[in-house]
């Protein structure tokens, strides 16, 4: 009798315990179920919200580092300093300074701009990766389309050179007008792009002793060219024009080549840069020529 009860308070007990397990496991998975009806996240407590904080104060500083470098490399940039490797030589071709350069080179130029193709011709050089000097006009600078056209190519990586304001035989000037056409493009130029112009190449080629001495004054390469063929009537079309151009016994080691903003030019200006390229020549970046 006694060993029945002692079995039967036993048995009560086993009972009890996993009532009270069951019990608890129930209330746990109410509140799991109740706090993820109420949201995703647990509410935050004083250490969470310190952590948080902490998180973004430490995001804040790697932007802040990445801004920081960013800059210091732009910096750097700047700072470089492109030694030149060609001058200028007397018949206005181009030669290694030290011997050392390439001497199979030649430099593509367009005068003219920035009239009606310029911003096309840009385009085309920079697909080809070929490297020239745009020679602008004033009177090509007048409206604020005009003045687009100038921030074009000048954003496309290609220098500007003075071509003059009226592109007038400056012989035929007085010195007050030579220098209002040199040094008033100058100052236009600047007002547009930000730069003065570093190369300088007077219409017709007419140069004078002033003109000469301003294109000094002003850190100007004064330079006319190796030979050009473009406002010629046999070569007004692309295919003449382009053949002329790479065919052309002129076309030596250095050779200074004038182009124009024509129609005829700028349908032609791949097959001029292609055609050099396969005769060997490596297209001079203007950045690589010594200045005065």
């Amino acid at each position: 009798m006694n060993k029945k009860l002692v079995s039967l308070l036993a048995m009560v007990m086993i009972g009890l315990l996993g009532a009270c397990s069951t019990s608890e496991n129930v209330s746990q998975d109410e509140t799991v179920k109740a706090e993820s009806k109420e949201g995703t996240e647990a509410p935050k407590t004083e250490e969470g919200e310190t952590k948080e904080a902490d998180n973004q104060s430490t995001s804040k500083k790697a932007e802040g580092s990445e801004e920081e470098a960013s800059g210091a490399l732009a910096k750097q940039a700047e700072e470089i300093v492109i030694e030149p490797v060609y001058e200028l030589s007397g018949n206005w071709a181009f030669q290694p300074i030290d011997g050392q350069a390439n001497e199979k080179v030649a430099l593509i130029t367009i005068d003219d701009a920035p009239d009606k193709y310029s911003v096309e011709m840009a385009k085309t050089l920079k697909e080809l990766g070929a490297p020239a000097i745009f020679f602008v006009n004033g009177h090509f600078l007048d409206t604020p389309e005009e003045e687009k056209k100038l921030k074009q190519i000048h954003e496309l990586g290609f220098p500007i050179g003075n071509h003059t304001y009226s592109h007038s035989s400056l012989p035929a000037l007085t010195k007050e007008q030579q220098y209002e056409e040199i040094i008033g493009l100058n100052d236009r130029v600047e007002e547009i792009i930000g730069e003065r112009p570093e190369f300088f190449r007077a219409p017709f080629g007419q140069n004078t002793d002033y003109t000469k001495q301003l294109a000094e004054e002003e850190g100007m390469l004064l330079m006319n060219w190796t030979y050009g063929y473009d406002w010629e009537k046999d070569y007004q079309s692309a295919s003449a024009i382009a053949q002329i151009m790479v065919e052309t016994p002129l076309l030596t080691d250095g050779a200074n080549l004038l182009m124009h903003d024509r129609e005829w030019t700028a349908n032609g200006l791949e097959e001029i840069v292609t055609g050099l390229e396969e005769k060997g020549y490596e297209l001079l970046d203007p950045a690589l020529i010594k200045r005065p």
